[in-house]
């Protein structure tokens, strides 16, 4: 049953879990117990922020409540873990609206699914000026961008769209054609 519950976690397979399972019934029970009870309370206590859709604790979340915060930013991400990564970089200092997922109509993900009535009212609330759009580079990704940008363009709003191209230090010779191909139209 161990097992079966750790290769639920995404990337872990069979030999994984079995690893990290045998190791804490082995070697570590305190930590296996730690684990159970760290898991329990965030499964009672986090929730979703009201005003951006991320996990918190809070009705409201610590982001949104920062009043050093450029509330006339708006960064749509796809997931907790993509705002994570924009905040580590430190170069961001707006607010976030995280869809919990993105458009995949082959999954049968559609836009009340992700939430996009909620991100289109809380872009037009009168204070976000700019909506940046930070979803992945996945063709789900890129048609979720996509439906925003069109639901958006008529509210005044301006929009934007993370930048990508040739990772720094990397040898175009190296460097995937398509990565090339973006780089090259999306020039400054």
């Amino acid at each position: 049953m161990l097992i079966q519950a750790l290769r639920r976690l995404p990337g872990v397979g069979v030999k994984s879990a079995s690893r990290m399972a045998f190791h804490l019934l082995q070697h570590d029970r305190p930590a296996a117990l730690s684990l159970s009870h760290a898991l329990q309370v965030a499964v009672d206590s986090m929730r979703h922020c009201e005003r951006c859709h991320t996990f918190t604790q809070d009705v409201v979340c610590s982001t949104c409540l920062n009043p050093a915060r450029d509330s006339s930013k708006l960064c749509v991400v796809e997931t907790p873990a993509d705002q994570s990564a924009i905040e580590r970089t430190g170069a961001y200092k707006g607010l976030y609206f995280v869809l919990m997922g993105k458009l995949s109509p082959l999954d049968g993900i559609g836009p009340k699914d992700i939430g996009l009535k909620g991100l289109f009212e809380r872009a037009c609330d009168g204070v976000v000026q700019e909506v940046i759009l930070a979803t992945n580079f996945t063709a789900e990704g890129e048609a979720t961008a996509h439906v925003i940008s069109e639901g958006l363009k008529a509210k005044g709003l301006h929009l934007s769209r993370l930048a990508r191209g040739v990772p720094a230090g990397s040898e175009l010779e190296y460097v995937d054609l398509g990565t090339i191909a973006h780089a090259l139209v999306d020039r400054r």
